[in-house]
């Protein structure tokens, strides 16, 4: 059952995430992204993890989602909380909202994840949350081996949490596995 956080924050799985739920979030990420810069692929890359859901008078006007993903930090596997689709409506932006969600986002992760991850091109939003920028290069994880992603170099940003590995190196290499659509 979808529960409220202390914030005011719906938090549900997707498997508790209503017909009407799913609606709404399509309808949010394509006003957040008019450009058609939220694909389906980024659709279900969003989905099948946790959700946070800032309403308002009964609509949805941001969210962040957490799935699991496993990134590798020179070569040494972890547990990561990979946070996708973070959106407010533009409507309801700088009031606050996205930053509440990712606040409850970053709990989650603390509390259940050797590592929190994230790709963006705002990565000041995340760093004034406690994210820090991966200063290591990125690669994809593909069947034929490592793939060099230079373009993801200074997106990719990191929450430490209580279980991270001792002396994680933030130069290292980090990798994640290749999956159709953008891979970070």
């Amino acid at each position: 059952m979808a529960e409220r956080t202390a914030a005011g924050i719906r938090e549900a799985t997707t498997a508790q995430l209503t017909d009407q739920d799913l609606g709404a979030l399509r309808r949010l990420f394509a006003a957040a992204w008019p450009d058609g810069g939220f694909s389906n692929e980024d659709w279900t890359h969003a989905m099948g993890g946790r959700h946070w859901l800032v309403e308002e008078d009964g609509r949805i006007v941001s969210h962040a989602s957490v799935v699991e993903r496993v990134l590798e930090v020179g070569g040494r596997p972890l547990r990561t909380g990979y946070v996708e689709a973070v959106a407010t409506a533009p409507s309801a932006r700088r009031r606050g909202l996205a930053s509440r969600a990712m606040r409850a986002v970053g709990a989650h992760i603390r509390t259940h994840f050797e590592l929190g991850a994230l790709s963006t091109g705002h990565p000041e939003f995340y760093e004034r949350l406690g994210w820090a920028r991966w200063r290591g290069p990125t690669f994809v994880r593909t069947d034929e081996g490592l793939v060099r992603a230079q373009e993801e170099d200074g997106g990719i940003l990191v929450l430490v949490t209580p279980a991270t590995p001792a002396g994680l190196d933030p130069a290292a290499p980090i990798s994640c596995r290749a999956r159709v659509g953008d891979a970070w």
